[in-house]
């Protein structure tokens, strides 16, 4: 039985996202790459954008894979997931932060909920009538931290 080449590329996809599950990134990237090198899905970029962040350190090239799939189909909340952990891998915390409640906001999923509980809630400022960026909250923050009052 001949596999036709868009089977065999959904076969790859569908590897690379068991691979995904178990964070086996690089066999992911491997999968995905030949996936799409036999058929290019804008679905599957966001997928590719975190394992070429995650193993190869290609932020700029990350994002642009990501966008494009955000582009595409901007009501799937697996892109805001895959744009967030490249967020991470880039080190900003809070476009991350900003990426998965996107995604929570078009429906959600476990994976979604479970990086927004990893990252956690940030604790309400010292003085609460006073902005969170003030200088004298952040300190007495970072302070009142470090002898174990908050």
């Amino acid at each position: 039985m001949d596999l036709k080449p868009g089977d065999i590329a959904q076969k790859e996809f569908d590897r690379a996202q068991q691979e995904l599950d178990q964070n086996n990134v690089l066999a992911a990237l491997a999968c995905l790459e030949r996936a799409l090198s036999i058929r290019d899905d804008p679905f599957w970029h966001s997928r590719l954008g975190f394992c070429i962040a995650k193993q190869r350190g290609h932020l700029t090239r990350a994002f642009e894979l990501c966008n494009s799939a955000i582009e595409h189909d901007p009501d799937n909340p697996l892109h805001y997931l895959y744009l967030g952990k490249v967020y991470l891998v880039a080190g900003n915390k809070f476009e991350a932060l900003q990426s998965f409640r996107n995604g929570m906001h078009l429906g959600g999923s476990l994976e979604l909920e479970q990086m927004l509980d990893a990252i956690g809630a940030r604790k309400s400022p010292v003085i609460t009538f006073v902005s969170r960026d003030n200088l004298l909250n952040k300190y007495l923050g970072i302070i009142l931290g470090r002898f174990g009052f908050r």
